[in-house]
């Protein structure tokens, strides 16, 4: 059809009309039914989990690849596809991708491509696409510049497949470890975790990839660490704490999407809150996006919220609180809503006003103008070398150094014998949100990233010890024969993502199985000795940790995390990760953050040491830094100038992690003890000094008063400088009037 005749049929198609005129053309030629398919999304989800279920890789593909889009696009068109392409190489993917887009184009009347979306928490969940290492981990490195290229690599290897949407990030604080997701989170603070969810959706949407932050609000922060539990919060601490990141991925970072949390706020489903999403969503941070449930929780609001009596309800209370799309597949948004329109309960002019968001970012990201992909172009893009370099740099910058007595670490290169012992050693643990089918050709374990790096002049013995669950057999008894005789030991212990995640919250911190028992077996051989903890959280470390010579934090660290760890133990490259999150002593302790509000008694327990066991943002180096001279210049339009100067006083090069912190001396209402205004990671070669400089931006001293408004207190502030919030070198006061 010549280009002419084709812009006369279907003038949304021309891309010199404004976004806004394109969007009013094709929704004034649309059908109900036609509108209400924008709304849904497939998902071949009754047989998913059977497809799921198995590790036979072709047979996975197999499946993927004999669902039609005959079978998936309705009549009236399709507005999303839901986690259709990742058991797919990246050939296949952009491949069916365009498939589906063809099948779109040229058998529904309007031809209104589709989003495919799916996850991109730490890379995209994708047969062959790049692991980088989880969200808390990448938090850990406290540098979102970087993220933020880790960011453009997730989304051009999700853009060449195909994949227009991703469910992440995930920007709820995670201030109770006990909650299986806090490994999604970029730790418990709101300016961290703001900076992050700027750095990653800038980043990704650079890309023509729409980012969905997640999820909003408070999906992990109630009773109990449990996932989606009901949360009861002041519109005071909702501002001042939990929708920080949110409004800062909104108004900050441009987000063109977002999705509602599964728990109720106040006792109303956070999937049709009108506060969150019509007063404060859109009336007052100006979001023109759309809004997507959580999978399934637009049904939930009838089946376990039971707020109301039907499906069809629920599709209605969706529609006019602002909920635009339901994901994963059609429920409410199918019949439901149908029949809720030709009832005339539910007025029309709500869906228009739903389809006309989902429209203005399909347009937006060029899906209407480019909506197929270069399958040539995704085999090369997907990990690429690029791509491995900036996965293993990352795992680099987010270990954290938790303990290290006697300069335990690093290891000589001069080890005769080394024994590397426990669980996770040799065990692939990318955590959730990862594909599951990687082997050890792609992963890079610890034990391998230690055996590449010292080669032939340590002799490397290995022994598991025990399983992360269940009954060692004789296994612990190997390992401590075999740590008896060797020079040094590394021991790797943690989770995987079958004991922690999304629907595996814990009542309990401790390492699991036998494993502290393994530890202290090890420990009683009296040999350094080098715990490497391979995690998604925390976990305590009662009766062995004091007794590590040093402990060294992984988290899930991806890919070319084995390599990063190896080059950390033997001093190749020098920690600088700090704590996005407070460690726990007990896990009684918990919630347990540095964001405390004051006490009317005390802050400890009785039958605890008080404190924390590492507080927010603790991180030990293989150098020392002292910091001086902290300057506080006067108030100006765009903030308070700061500046103060690092001295590197060791022996070899580090990264100093800055952090800026200011308490009020006297507040109305009460403030927080501690509040992070800044942060800064520096490196400084050995005997250099380097003097930073920041801004304190108004909004981040801002707090809300009684009644939620956002206020800047007038009157003494004191600015404190430091290492973490619990190692402050430097104190200054300024006044605001």
């Amino acid at each position: 059809m010549p280009a002419s005749e084709r812009l006369q049929q279907k003038p949304w198609l021309d891309a010199s009309l404004s976004e806004e005129e394109r969007v009013e053309t094709l929704l004034a030629a649309m059908t109900t039914e036609e509108k209400r398919r924008q709304l849904s999304a497939y998902m071949f989800f009754d047989t998913y989990w059977q497809k799921q279920s198995t590790t036979d890789e072709q047979e996975r593909i197999r499946f993927v690849e004999s669902v039609t889009p005959g079978q998936m696009v309705p009549e009236g068109g399709l507005g999303f596809v839901s986690t259709q392409l990742r058991d797919l190489p990246a050939d296949r993917a952009a491949a069916t991708a365009n498939r589906l887009q063809r099948h779109i184009l040229e058998n529904t009347r309007l031809g209104i491509p589709a989003i495919i979306h799916d996850e991109g928490l730490h890379g995209l969940i994708g047969n062959g696409a790049t692991v980088f290492p989880q969200a808390l981990g990448m938090a850990a490195s406290w540098n979102p510049g970087l993220l933020h290229h880790v960011a453009v690599a997730i989304g051009r290897e999700a853009r060449t497949r195909g994949v227009r949407q991703l469910l992440s990030p995930t920007v709820n604080l995670g201030r109770d470890p006990r909650a299986g997701r806090t490994e999604e989170t970029y730790g418990e603070d709101p300016l961290l975790s703001s900076a992050f969810a700027i750095a990653y959706i800038r980043g990704v949407q650079g890309q023509e990839v729409v980012c969905t932050p997640k999820h909003f609000v408070a999906n992990f922060e109630g009773d109990g660490g449990r996932d989606s539990a009901a949360a009861v919060f002041s519109p005071r601490e909702l501002r001042e704490v939990y929708f920080p990141p949110f409004r800062a991925a909104v108004e900050e970072a441009g987000a063109m999407s977002l999705m509602a949390a599964y728990n109720s706020l106040d006792g109303v489903p956070c999937s049709a809150n009108p506060f969150l999403l019509v007063d404060v969503l859109r009336g007052e941070w100006g979001f023109e996006g759309f809004v997507v449930s959580d999978y399934h929780s637009v049904v939930h609001m009838y089946e376990l919220h039971r707020t109301v009596a039907s499906k069809e309800d629920a599709a209605i209370e969706a529609l006019r609180n602002d909920m635009d799309v339901e994901l994963p597949r059609f429920d409410c948004f199918g019949e439901p809503l149908e029949t809720a329109l030709a009832e005339g309960r539910v007025d029309e002019l709500l869906l228009d006003d739903a389809v006309r968001r989902v429209l203005r970012i399909k347009f937006r990201i060029g899906l209407f103008d480019d909506p197929l992909v270069d399958v040539e172009q995704a085999v090369s893009t997907s990990n690429c070398g690029e791509h491995r370099a900036l996965a293993r740099e990352m795992a680099r910058q987010s270990l954290v150094l938790l303990r290290n007595e006697n300069n335990t670490l690093p290891f000589p290169r001069g080890l005769r014998s080394l024994a590397v012992i426990g669980p996770n050693a040799d065990a692939i643990q990318l955590g959730d949100y990862s594909w599951d089918l990687y082997g050890k050709d792609r992963i890079v374990t610890v034990l391998e990233g230690i055996r590449s790096l010292v080669g032939e002049r340590t002799a490397i013995h290995y022994a598991e010890g025990c399983p992360l669950t269940g009954d060692p057999g004789s296994g612990m008894d190997e390992a401590a024969a075999l740590a008896a005789r060797c020079d040094a030991i590394v021991l790797v212990l943690g989770s995987s993502h079958k004991l922690t995640g999304e629907a595996r919250d814990r009542a309990e911190l401790a390492l699991p199985g036998v494993q502290a028992e393994l530890a202290r077996a090890v420990l009683d051989a009296g040999k350094p000795t080098a715990v490497v903890l391979v995690t998604g959280s925390v976990h305590t470390m009662e009766g062995w940790g004091d007794r590590a010579g040093a402990i060294l934090q992984a988290w899930y660290p991806g890919e070319q995390g084995g390599h990063a760890v190896a080059e950390a133990l033997f001093g190749e490259i020098n920690p600088a990760g700090r704590l996005p999150l407070t460690w726990p002593r007990h896990t009684g302790q918990c919630p347990l953050f540095h964001y405390q509000k004051p006490s009317g008694r005390g802050y400890d327990y009785a039958d605890l040491p008080p404190g924390p066991l590492f507080p927010f943002g603790h991180g030990l180096s293989y150098t020392r830094f002292r910091h001086a001279n902290l300057r506080v210049g006067g108030q100006e339009a765009e903030g308070i100038p700061v500046s103060l100067e690092v001295t590197n006083t060791g022996e070899r090069a580090g990264e100093e992690v800055v952090q800026l912190y200011i308490r009020w001396p006297v507040c109305r209402p009460a403030a927080p003890l501690l509040r992070l205004v800044a942060f800064r990671r520096a490196a400084v070669a050995a005997g250099e000094t380097v003097q930073l400089h920041f801004r304190l931006e108004p909004a981040r001293l801002a707090l809300p008063d009684e009644r939620g408004r956002m206020f800047i207190p007038a009157g003494e502030y004191e600015l404190l400088a430091g290492a973490s919030s619990a190692d402050i070198r430097l104190r200054a006061s300024f006044h605001l009037q």
